[in-house]
């Protein structure tokens, strides 16, 4: 099961190689945090996932976005809570 961690930008920045190796190793997921609000979700590819794969995921987030289907940054930050 996957983990999620919320990290500030600075740590995202400063720390950019091995928190993907990370993701990818352990399959640990990011949510990238600007002043308490969260700004990207990073998450893995796993290898051996096609390009078709991926751009299916990408094409039901923005699907889910259109119709509404969002977290505010409080019902995230319960969410991150929980995990």
């Amino acid at each position: 099961m996957a983990k999620t961690r919320a990290i500030s930008i600075r740590e995202f920045r400063e720390n950019l190689s091995g928190l993907l190796r990370e993701a990818q190793e352990k399959d640990v997921h990011f949510v990238v945090m600007r002043h308490s609000e969260p700004v990207v979700h990073v998450t893995p590819v796993r290898r051996g996932d096609s390009l078709e794969a991926l751009a299916e995921e990408v094409a039901d987030a923005r699907r889910a976005f259109r119709e509404g289907k969002t977290y505010t940054a409080q019902e995230m930050l319960a969410m991150l809570e929980k995990a």
